[in-house]
């Protein structure tokens, strides 16, 4: 028996954000970004579909606001009070977000914007601002602790180990396996942030 939602308490602001992000991330892991609409996320909610449509004009809008907030943040990337630990942490979780809801959404939001019809610039932008921020955070722990010399860090530095782990995910699909964060950060990610 399906349950009327008009008649259940009213949720508003954030308690009803999340409800429509975490049935967004669940139909998303049921039936695929493909599969995905938004009557289907509202009745997951228990939301209408105004509430959604009120937020998020779009399909497309409403993926990436509900799959960006599931990613991890710099405020809760772990310090291991080393640099390699610190991206090891910090790749295996992008690696295990990318192998559930949010690499589905990837993958589909990205298939849309090559085929011209999703903006590119707003995945890209929001891809590379949360990874490179994740990173900026790491970076300036190990600074502060003598591990890396501020003049080596920069932008192509901080980008290269996402960018290792989405061209891994891109062509050769999910999951990410545990070896190959460790030798990202190994072999690419040490060494380019402590060389010599």
């Amino acid at each position: 028996m399906v349950t009327d939602h008009r008649k259940q308490p009213r949720r508003r602001g954030e308690a009803l954000s999340a409800a429509i992000h975490q049935a967004t991330l669940d139909e998303l892991a049921e039936v695929g970004y493909a599969g995905l609409t938004m009557e289907r996320v509202a009745e997951r909610a228990k939301a209408s579909k105004a509430s959604l449509y009120r937020r998020w004009p779009t399909r497309i809008e409403l993926v990436m606001e509900a799959v960006y907030r599931s990613l991890p943040t710099p405020e809760s990337s772990l310090d291991t009070g080393n640099l390699r630990d610190d991206l090891v942490a910090m790749l295996t979780r992008t690696a295990q977000a990318l192998s559930g809801p949010a690499g589905e959404a990837m993958r589909g939001l990205l298939g849309e914007a090559l085929r011209g019809e999703s903006p590119l610039g707003a995945l890209r932008r929001n891809s590379q601002g949360m990874a490179r921020k994740l990173m900026e955070e790491i970076v300036r722990r190990a600074v502060e602790r003598g591990e890396v010399a501020q003049e080596d860090v920069t932008p192509r530095r901080l980008d290269a180990g996402h960018a290792l782990l989405r061209h891994h995910f891109l062509f050769e699909g999910p999951p990410i396996p545990d070896h190959l964060v460790v030798e990202i950060v190994d072999e690419v990610l040490v060494p380019l942030l402590k060389p010599g």
